[in-house]
């Protein structure tokens, strides 16, 4: 999937002029535990899309669902503003075709129908809260693209705020099939709440990396047949963006030098390895992680750390989408559709 170099901005909720392509405008927005984020773009020939306009915002819908089991006030407030800019945006660009979901937190909450209404009446924004299967299934979609040509197939996993999904995909006949999916309800932001302060040291990074080993595990068992030498892993996520950003010494996230980007997964674990022994203000200190992502990132990383351990290819691909380019390309498969029944 080609993207715009001004993606690379997103972090900062720049906006993109117009590009060429066909196709109506479409717009997808993904609400997380953790982020909001908007992507406005159209349909480009062969299979690409050009992006028109992007947004993302830090809201932590999820704080405290994991005590409470409820959105607290704080969390819908700030969604709510976040989902108004992103409303803004729609209308600018005039977009007719929209889709909102909304993952683990809204899935794990009581009062989620509270959030739901309030977006519909103060942003005009319907969201549908999508299972954990169809999670995995659209970051897959929109990760697969990634998936290196020389390669039988790939294990693609997005470490989210609140679940981290896995997914392997094979090639089999000339095209991917999915031989396993399955989703987690744990990531960076109730990792961290479950285990406080202890979640910002490097004795709590060992303690999360080898929990999150033991909950994987049961999960890699049932995929023997995986080959870690013709199959590569294919990770999303902030996590994984920023460690790769890290490794690549970029003095700040830049979008077009981490997507589509090849590691070797040791080097990797090795920045895993190296800010886990940094404080919050030391890795805030860094130009691609900042103040807001500081507090999470050695849950992520142990999550991170925990994967690449138990599924041990030498090779890793990181992907900068999955959930909102899986959203684009379903949406667009959809119309072409519509557009033929129509005609026929």
């Amino acid at each position: 999937m080609q993207q715009n170099r001004a993606y690379s901005n997103e972090r900062q909720g720049e906006s993109h002029r117009p590009s060429a392509g066909n196709g109506p405008l479409l717009a997808v927005l993904d609400l997380g535990t953790n982020n909001c984020r908007l992507l406005i773009a159209r349909s480009a020939p062969p299979d690409n899309f050009r992006v028109v306009d992007s947004f993302s915002r830090i809201v932590r819908l999820g704080e405290g669902v994991g005590d409470s089991g409820l959105l607290c006030d704080a969390a819908i407030n700030r969604t709510l503003a976040a989902l108004k800019i992103c409303a803004q945006r729609i209308s600018r660009h005039r977009v007719r075709h929209v889709r909102a979901i909304a993952t683990q937190a809204a899935r794990q909450a009581a009062n989620t129908s509270i959030l739901i209404a309030r977006a519909r009446a103060e942003a005009g924004i319907d969201l549908h809260v999508i299972s954990p299967e169809d999670e995995a299934d659209l970051a897959a979609l929109g990760c697969a693209p990634l998936i290196g040509r020389k390669y039988q197939g790939a294990l693609i996993f997005d470490i989210g705020g609140g679940s981290t999904e896995i997914v392997w995909q094979r090639r089999s006949e000339g095209r991917l099939v999915k031989r396993f999916s399955a989703s987690l309800p744990v990531g960076v932001v109730n990792l961290a709440e479950q285990y406080g302060a202890a979640a910002r040291t490097r004795d709590g990074f060992e303690t999360m990396r080898e929990a999150m080993r033991a909950r994987f595990a049961p999960l890699a068992e049932q995929m023997p047949d995986f080959d870690p030498q013709r199959e590569h892993l294919l990770g999303t996520s902030g996590t994984v963006t920023t460690l790769a950003a890290i490794a690549l010494k970029l003095p700040r996230y830049i979008r077009a030098k981490v997507d589509a980007s090849w590691h070797e997964t040791p080097q990797l674990l090795q920045v895993a390895d190296h800010i886990s022994r940094m404080d919050v203000a030391a890795l805030a200190r860094i130009g691609s992680i900042g103040p807001e992502r500081a507090d999470l990132m050695l849950a992520g990383s142990a999550i991170f750390a925990a994967i690449c351990g138990l599924w041990e290819s030498p090779t890793l691909r990181v992907a900068d989408r999955g959930l909102r380019e899986g959203m684009l390309r379903q949406m667009r498969d959809e119309l072409s559709a519509r557009r033929r029944r129509v005609s026929a």
